[in-house]
């Protein structure tokens, strides 16, 4: 489930070209998907700073990642898949949620619930990586889910307040690396697996890999 295109407006393309690459190694089918909304906003990365009087759809800007093979995430059931899995980025706290403007007393897009609760009734496994596990701590109460370190650690940990909200939100924040051996945390009784990948400030490989045993546990997890 991918949220729009972009770290700062969107998904993180290399967070979501990393979900992509690990899962066609793991044989996995894939069909991607994204709310058809409006963006927050628009950011210019190359400056940083908000496009004024510029707005961009959601589903749109997702289409730049899928290749043009997306479809509206209201059409996603469980049906159809094994697990869910939703790359990070700041459109997941952005778009897919209000977490950057409203922290702990967020609001989650009604698909984007919707999907969460099903996948979870269901006993199929959740995938999160960066700040997405955020979805999963408001939606699913009692849930377990990792952002990596509680403390920034001179700027290692950028965002490491984000743990501080999962907790008011209910959830069990799991302190986790992003380069040791077993970078994804796993809760079992929910299925939710989780990885901090870029709330990391550390190599690109190590978030990719990161990524990667967030990925073969949530394929590990389907049973099949």
């Amino acid at each position: 489930v991918l949220s729009g295109c972009g770290v700062y407006d969107g998904t993180e393309i290399h967070e979501a070209s990393a979900v992509l690459v690990h899962l066609s190694r793991g044989g996995a089918e894939v069909q991607m998907y994204a709310p058809d909304v409006p963006q927050m906003h628009v950011i210019d990365h190359s400056k940083g700073q908000p496009a004024e009087a510029e707005s961009r759809n959601v589903l749109v800007e997702s289409a730049r990642i899928a290749r043009g093979k997306i479809t509206s995430l209201a059409k996603l059931t469980t049906a159809d898949h094994d697990a869910v899995i939703f790359p990070g980025g700041f459109g997941a706290a952005k778009n897919l949620s209000t977490f950057a403007v409203d922290g702990k007393d967020c609001k989650v897009n009604r698909e984007v619930e919707r999907v969460l609760k099903d996948f979870h009734k269901a006993g199929k496994p959740i995938g999160l990586c960066c700040i997405s596990p955020v979805l999963a701590a408001k939606v699913l109460s009692g849930a377990e889910v990792t952002v990596g370190h509680e403390e920034e650690e001179g700027g290692k940990w950028p965002y490491a307040g984000t743990a501080g909200s999962i907790k008011e939100l209910g959830a069990k924040h799991c302190v986790k690396e992003v380069t040791i051996s077993f970078p994804a945390h796993v809760d079992t009784k929910n299925k939710v697996v989780t990885t901090p990948a870029f709330m990391c400030e550390t190599a690109l490989h190590h978030i990719f890999d990161g990524i990667g045993a967030m990925v073969k546990n949530v394929l590990k997890l389907t049973g099949k």
